[in-house]
């Protein structure tokens, strides 16, 4: 509970009393309550003595110099967030990897191999994966057989059965006989990308450029 008592000389001017606004403040001191102060001396002042205007210049200052320096450091601690986790210190750790991502293109990896997986949304039997080339040719193709609801895995090593290298550029994957709900072929992490603007990092791949949130897997 605050007590407020207003005690005023022979002139009617307010003097000061101990013991007025006796409470509790918030132990900090911001624009406002600087403004408030700057307010309240400026109508309680002496008119035969008024506050400098020197001084309330330099008081002025001084409360902007500091909300500045508050809002500066503000800045730089909203900053020094961006640059953690996936934005810069995870993605980069990720260089190297190969992740999952949905696309129909599939590139080959070091080694040469062509993978992938398709999602089906129901059992299915008979469906083909096709490799093909841009010339639209069928490089490779690969019997999916009998399969349940779910994700299935596709692999090539890119060679023909005699162990020859067939191809290395990228193929288009093609599913024939069924309709999967998702594609998805996996890619080398070759680097990665800090924006200068701020965003989110971005993984950079044969197939182009990935958020770390695009990566289905990982590995």
């Amino acid at each position: 509970m605050t007590t407020t008592s207003t005690v005023t000389d022979s002139a009617g001017l307010p003097v000061y009393n101990p013991h007025a606004n006796i409470g509790t403040g918030s132990g900090t001191l911001d624009q406002s309550s600087f403004l408030t102060l700057l307010t309240a001396q400026m109508q309680y002042q002496d008119p035969f003595e008024p506050v400098d205007n020197a001084q309330m210049v330099a008081q002025m200052a001084t409360i902007t110099q500091s909300t500045g320096i508050a809002e500066m450091n503000q800045s730089l601690k909203n900053l020094a967030s961006e640059l953690t986790g996936t934005r810069l210190g995870d993605a980069a750790s990720w260089i190297g990897k190969s992740m999952l991502v949905q696309s129909n293109i599939a590139v080959p990896d070091a080694a040469g191999t062509y993978a992938g997986q398709i999602t089906m949304p129901a059992a299915s039997e008979g469906g083909i994966v096709e490799l093909v080339d841009a010339a639209g040719n069928v490089v490779k193709s690969i019997d999916m057989g009998s399969q349940p609801a779910g994700d299935m895995t596709f692999y090539w090593d890119g060679k023909d059965a005699d162990g020859k290298t067939v191809t290395t550029d990228a193929l288009q994957v093609k599913v024939r006989n069924v309709t999967p709900s998702r594609v998805a072929t996996w890619a080398t992490i070759a680097a990665v990308q800090s924006p200068a603007d701020g965003s989110s990092s971005k993984l950079i791949t044969a197939l182009g450029s990935y958020s770390p949130s695009d990566a289905i897997s990982l590995m």
